[in-house]
């Protein structure tokens, strides 16, 4: 399809930061979604680095998320934008992949993890993300707000995601274990 199409798989979908003139529920495949980044400047700092999702290369996998359609006549300030917002520190790299939706193909722009970079942090067990993002907080907000928003996010749009369940399962029960002790 012409004009500019963006993949948004994380907070892109709940904040995009410019004018969207339409969403489509889209699937690309070859990439997965994780929290594989560390953040340190808009969910977490240099001292005390955040978790945000990253979009993974890798073989066999596939991601649902939303393909924006940017207004036509905003395509260069969009993408100024999103290159300020997302390769702030170069830990990713801007692409072109091809996503699915209603039966057609579009060619959209993404931004994948540089797996080379020292942000890179694919092994991390559902524990230490947790921990990382429960304590971090960066110029966009804490790292928690981050991850529930994406989680409702993905909710609304019917978008599975069984690590990010997982992560609000562990969170839940960490704020109730912690509840309980403050009333004992």
């Amino acid at each position: 399809m012409d004009g500019l199409w963006i993949f948004a798989y994380g907070s892109l979908i709940w904040d995009p930061g410019f004018p969207v003139q339409r969403r489509i529920l889209a699937k690309v495949d070859g990439y997965r979604r994780g929290f594989y980044m560390l953040s340190v400047h808009h969910r977490g700092t240099p001292d005390l680095p955040g978790l945000v999702l990253a979009l993974d290369k890798a073989e066999g996998a596939s991601c649902k998320g939303s393909l924006l359609e940017v207004p036509r006549g905003s395509e260069d300030a969009t993408l100024s934008y999103l290159r300020q917002r997302e390769l702030i520190s170069s830990a990713y790299l801007e692409t072109t992949v091809a996503a699915e939706a209603d039966g057609q193909r579009y060619k959209a722009t993404t931004f994948i993890v540089d797996q080379k970079h020292n942000q890179y942090v694919p092994d991390l067990t559902p524990a230490e993300q947790v921990e990382l993002i429960m304590q971090a907080s960066g110029g966009r907000g804490t790292n928690l707000d981050y991850l529930w928003q994406t989680y409702v996010s993905l909710q609304e749009a019917g978008i599975p995601d069984p690590q990010i369940d997982e992560l609000i399962s562990i969170v839940s029960e960490i704020t109730r274990s912690s509840k309980n002790q403050e009333l004992a």
